[in-house]
């Protein structure tokens, strides 16, 4: 039968204080056990599955003993002591005071956060804080009973834990490889895993590049505050000093992220280089939301050298929004910077103010949905020469501003046969101010109606198993009035025809530039569910205009008085297969546009693949086709080791662009990754370069251990 005694022998707390009131260590312990007696020299027995509870410590043992004249507790073992949710200590046997804060355990082995493991021949408890441990060994690898040396750990003569501020400290310190010393340390200072933030070293890499040599990327992390840091990373080689930053912090509607280096290298002798990204998200009143993004290098090959992005235009960007049910507001001013060899900034629009109102309207009187839009976009360029001075055809320093408007009315129908008609008719109005550019008159003006009618007639069919197809034919008539104003093409200069805008009474992608006149469009989207788990579907169409449209180029698919016949599918599987593609063809069956998309998702990994055909078009600034083929994957060799690789091959030039393998080993107590990047490229700024990346991570200090798949077996 089993006894309880609350507040009895084990308690210290005045018996004025009530046990509402006291603080944890100084509440009344409760004993439960399966028999409890006092021998006549008036010492407290307690024997059989024994637990102890006082405040948020919680002591299992086989028997103790209290001795009331000192106070003593003397336990036998096995005990577990447990704190709270983050540590726990198993010994063979331990004394320790009535309160179970201070005493010595021996024979101890001490658990934090389920990750780490702290082995001593003793451990001394003092004031429920401190925890010395003596002839210590820790490590977070799984120890295993048949005695097999971790894979890592520190041994050291004494370690300290404060449970207070989450550090431990280390006396004499070696850590150890297989057993095998690699690094003595006289003092070590480290988090425990219950700290989620702290001062101090982070794991090292390795880094090294045909271009930079070897390097080695020491990162320091400074814990500013609660809601900041700041990580410092030194990346010394042979040719470069070069100092990595990362700056957070955090705010009660919002917070910011910066990333940088400063660098003086030898590939650029003499000059300082360097590069600053960041973004910032708010939360503003009346549901609005700010965005920021700053991209700045100081030259065009900096950021390829040293691997830190692989874009060639950056944009810096200041946004205000909001989204409600039935109203959008934005107001964006954006800067680009290129790094694309042969193009001059200060000849480009680098910078450009850009914002629109949109609203929704449900009048129950006509029905359907009225939208009103409003947009307003204005960009220059540094340049200030109105004439052509680099021989292109254009003025240097043109500067454009626009406003532009449109009022629709949209309603659909659907009638007892099954036959889906939409309806919309609209206006809209643009005003054009052209600056800076002595081929074009200042001021333009036009106001343009519109209209349109499209029926659709969707049908099903079962079959048996459960496949379902279905077939829908479309059809649509449509009409923009006006003549196009004599500007020139600043923002639709790259068209994509797809299933988005299909139906659209312009396909460019901006209101610089309209569809006008009589248009028609017809086309099919048929699909086909099996409950099995193969899903198949298919669109096809072609546009039909009364006058051919000579600001489309050849690649857009749109040139003449028909379009280039849209063809664009795609079939997915339960099994973790789809293809996705798209493509335009031409009454001659020459492609201009195509690409094709493969994934297949399986039980170890992942294999993805990728083709893009573009036909030569100097209109698009593009002297030669682009045929590409892309493939990434990876694959779980077993529960620890995982392998992936990625390529990409220009057919075109019959030559690989790049290709990387990388190798990754992660358990329960260290995570390894090894990749080599290997980048073809070359131009007047960036030269071919080879990657070979490096780095160990040890789980277990702050950081979060391995999930169940990667937890080793004794014995494996």
């Amino acid at each position: 039968m089993r006894a309880a005694l609350v507040g009895l022998a084990l308690t210290f707390a005045p018996l004025t204080m009530s046990a509402q009131t006291a603080p944890a260590t100084d509440r009344p312990a409760v004993l439960v056990a399966d028999q409890v007696f006092i021998t006549r020299d008036k010492v407290l027995v307690a024997q059989g599955n024994v637990e102890a509870f006082q405040g948020e410590t919680r002591l299992r043992a086989t028997a103790i003993r209290y001795d009331q004249a000192t106070g003593a507790l003397s336990i036998e073992g096995p005990i577990v002591l447990s704190e709270g949710e983050n540590t726990t200590i198993l010994a063979d046997a331990a004394s320790l005071d009535a309160g179970l804060q201070s005493g010595l355990l021996r024979g101890a082995r001490m658990i934090l956060e389920q990750q780490l493991q702290l082995a001593a021949v003793q451990i001394n408890r003092v004031e429920g804080r401190y925890s010395q441990l003596y002839k210590a060994a820790v490590t977070s690898c799984k120890v295993c009973e048949d005695g097999e040396t971790p894979l890592w750990q520190i041994r050291a003569k004494r370690v300290v834990h404060d449970q207070l501020a989450q550090q431990l400290y280390f006396d004499e310190a070696q850590f150890r490889i297989k057993n095998v010393p690699v690094a003595y340390l006289p003092r070590l200072r480290l988090p425990d895993p219950t700290l989620d933030r702290a001062t101090g070293f982070l794991a090292p890499s390795v880094r090294s590049t045909s271009q930079l040599g070897v390097g080695l990327k020491l990162p320091y992390f400074i814990k500013i505050g609660d809601h900041r840091d700041l990580t410092l990373t030194p990346y010394l080689s042979a040719e470069t000093r070069t100092l990595e930053f990362r700056y957070r912090q955090a705010f009660v509607s919002g917070r910011i992220d910066f990333d940088g280096a400063i660098t003086d290298d030898e590939l650029e002798p003499g000059e300082t280089r360097g590069y600053l990204f960041g973004t910032g998200t708010f939360d503003l009143r009346r549901d609005y939301k700010l965005y920021f993004g700053i991209e700045v290098t100081s030259d065009r090959s900096y950021l390829s050298d040293y691997g830190y992005s692989d874009k060639d235009r950056l944009t810096s960007e200041l946004t205000v929004s909001r989204a409600r049910r039935d109203q959008y507001v934005r107001a964006s001013l954006l800067n680009y910077q290129s790094l694309r060899d042969g193009e001059d900034n200060d000849l480009l629009p680098n910078l450009v103010l850009d914002g629109e109102h949109q609203r929704r309207y449900f009048p129950t009187s006509i029905g359907g949905e009225v939208r009103l839009t409003l947009e307003a976009h204005s960009h220059r360029r540094t340049s200030d020469l109105s004439t052509d001075g680099d021989g292109d055809g254009e003025a240097d320093g043109r500067d454009v501003s626009r406003l532009n408007g449109e009022a629709e009315w949209l309603r659909r129908f659907t009638f007892g046969n099954g036959l889906v008609t939409d309806l919309q008719a609209g206006a809209s109005f643009g005003l054009f101010n052209i600056a800076q550019d002595a081929f074009y008159s200042e001021r333009h003006y036009d106001l343009v109606p519109q209209a349109s009618v499209a029926f659709r007639y969707p049908m099903q069919r079962r079959e048996a198993r459960g496949v379902v197809q279905q077939f829908e034919p479309i059809v649509q008539f449509g009409w923009t009035g006006g003549d196009r104003l004599n500007i020139p093409n600043e923002e639709s200069t790259l068209v994509e025809y797809d299933e988005g805008n299909f139906l659209s009474l312009s396909r460019f992608p901006r209101p610089d530039r309209r569809e006008r006149g009589a248009v028609a469009a017809f086309g099919v989207n048929w699909a086909r569910i099996d409950p099995t788990g193969l899903d198949t579907s298919l669109s096809f169409g072609q546009v039909l205009t009364a006058k051919a449209d000579d600001a489309f180029t050849f690649s857009s698919g749109l040139q003449g008085t028909h379009s280039d016949f849209l063809l664009a599918g795609q079939l997915r599987s339960d099994e973790g297969l789809a293809l996705i593609g798209r493509g335009l063809i031409d009454d001659d069956f020459e492609v201009a546009k195509a690409e094709l998309r493969g994934i297949w998702d399986f039980k170890r990994g992942q294999i993805a693949g990728s083709y893009v055909w573009l036909h030569e078009d100097a209109a698009e600034d593009r002297d030669e086709d682009v045929s590409e083929i892309t493939f990434d994957g990876s694959y779980s060799i077993n529960s620890q080791w995982q392998a992936s690789a990625e390529w990409r091959f220009d057919l075109a030039d019959e030559r690989a662009a790049t290709a990387g393998l990388g190798l990754s080993y992660n358990n329960e107590c260290v995570q390894v990754d090894l990749s080599v990047n290997r980048s073809y490229s070359s131009s007047t700024s960036v030269e071919p370069s080879t990657d070979i990346g490096f780095n160990i991570g040890l789980r277990g200090f702050a950081a979060n251990t391995g999930t169940e798949r990667y937890v080793r077996s004794c014995g494996k």
